[in-house]
């Protein structure tokens, strides 16, 4: 008989190949069932539970999305549970790269030749550093989404709606070292609904002089007519930070009684109950434009830009010309804060135009690629009082808000006049501004036409009247797009 040893020995390569083959697919298929077909039960057991785990934990997440988003966006939203499931993701990446690779040997890739077990070892190595470096990626997430958790979202702020709407106290904070302390040098309150997410926006100037401080405020006693005396030339609003930590033990107990103090000045300044603030370090803030590649704003200008020194020369000046630009972050964070050229009040439109170019172009792409350097820049960028319970809630008006004009009123000349101003009307440009607000969201609840009386002040724009139109030197406008284009 012919000898067909050759024949017999190719056959058996080809047979253990696909086995090779077939156990390594059986393991990305089903993690542990190799093991079990290969009798090494108690391995492949702990891989199958592990797996059989995981897909039970996908299906209750998905269930709970659909069902509680906002409870679970409130669960996932803490740096105990971001943590636990860094730890969960190490534990599970580290058994899956154990089932492969016993896999692997249980495949004896030396006994199907050179060619045949090359590719076997190649195939295994490429799945397990994409599950290393998957894993590795997922924990980094986890970690610094922790930190964002453990550093920004301090709490503390009041939950309930105040008459049916969430303010919120924007600061825009510059302690540069040629400065003495913090100042605040861009405040805004966002005044959003809590059902539709309309959102208003009143901007206060920093040279506001005489703030008021809410009823009831430890400020109140000292300041009882407004912050009209004080030991410099003129008593700013944005030196009312440095005035609280000065009497910081008027607020026992509060971790940072500068910003509570400007929490009473802006809430006594407007009538307005507020819920949370937010404050963004502005020495920091480059580093956040620059951790998602920079960002585009159009211009519609000659503008000049540049720093000036403790003489008032200017230096580093840069003239932008009309048109689209992409900004660094250094060049976006002197556009915000340049007083080489026009007033305060032209500095806090061009500081808008960044909020809002950051606002249009931060999308879930872009925040995804970029997440772990947006996280390291957050940690050193913004304070908030904002729970993390609460992110589901706010996160929700603010898709709501994005769809909506957002209407802008700032208390500057020639509405108020910062060294002598009206507070009374500022307070009924506010109670005016809301109830249009509020009117334009019943319009669209209610389409049948209805008798809206518009604000009695003509410098307020009244959202609902379309034959109405901001002037040029109007103190509202309806959308921020009509300040730049981003």
């Amino acid at each position: 008989m012919p000898d067909d040893s050759d024949g017999v020995d190719r056959r058996a390569r080809q047979a253990r190949t696909r086995r090779a083959f077939l156990l390594l697919g059986l393991t990305v298929v089903l993690p542990g069932s190799a093991q079990l077909v290969h009798g090494r039960r108690g391995l492949g057991l702990l891989g199958l539970r592990v797996w059989l785990t995981l897909v039970l934990l996908v299906v209750l997440t998905a269930l709970a999305w659909w069902l509680f988003p906002d409870q679970l966006v409130a669960l996932v939203a803490s740096r105990t549970v971001l943590w636990v499931l860094a730890v969960l993701v190490a534990v599970v990446g580290l058994i899956g790269l154990i089932l492969l690779l016993n896999t692997w040997t249980m495949a004896r890739p030396l006994t199907l030749g050179w060619l045949r077990g090359g590719c076997l070892t190649g195939l295994t190595a490429i799945l397990a550093t994409v599950l290393v470096l998957g894993g590795v990626t997922a924990g980094r997430y986890l970690l610094a989404a922790g930190q964002v958790v453990e550093q920004v979202l301090g709490g503390g702020g009041d939950r309930q709606a105040k008459e049916g709407r969430y303010n919120i106290l924007l600061l825009g904070a510059d302690s540069g070292a040629d400065r003495e302390g913090l100042r605040p040098d861009s405040i805004t309150l966002a005044s959003v609904d809590a059902d539709s997410g309309r959102t208003v926006l009143f901007g206060l100037p920093r040279n506001l002089e005489g703030a008021q401080f809410a009823p009831g405020s430890p400020l109140a006693g000292l300041y009882p007519d407004g912050y009209w005396t004080c030991g410099e030339e003129n008593c700013l609003l944005n030196s009312v930070y440095l005035l609280g930590q000065e009497h910081a033990d008027l607020y026992p107990g509060v971790a940072d009684p500068g910003v509570q103090a400007m929490i009473d000045a802006v809430s006594g300044t407007l009538g307005l109950e507020i819920n949370y603030y937010a404050m963004v370090n502005m020495a920091g803030f480059a580093s956040l434009i620059d951790a998602v590649g920079g960002i585009d704003l159009t211009v519609n200008q000659p503008t000049t830009i540049g720093v000036l020194d403790d003489w008032m020369q200017a230096w580093g000046v840069v003239e932008l010309e009309p048109g689209r630009h992409h900004f660094d972050g250094q060049t976006a964070l002197l556009f915000a804060r340049s007083r080489v050229d026009g007033s305060d009040y032209d500095r806090m439109a061009r500081q808008k135009c960044v909020m809002a170019a950051m606002l249009n172009q931060l999308q879930p792409s872009v925040v995804a690629q970029n997440f772990v350097a947006l996280a390291d820049a957050s940690g050193n960028l913004l304070v908030t009082s904002v729970p993390s319970a609460e992110i589901a809630e706010l996160g929700r008006l603010a898709l709501k808000a994005r769809q909506l004009p957002i209407t802008s009123i700032a208390f500057t000349p020639p509405l108020i006049h910062t060294g002598s101003p009206d507070y009374n009307l500022i307070r009924q440009v506010v109670r005016d501004a809301i109830a249009a607000a509020e009117a334009a969201d019943q319009a669209v609840a209610d389409p049948s036409p209805t008798d809206v009386v518009p604000p009695d002040d003509p410098d307020v724009v009244d959202p609902t009247d379309p034959n109405q139109t901001p002037t040029e030197d109007a103190n509202t406008v309806e959308d921020l797009a009509v300040v730049c284009s981003v």
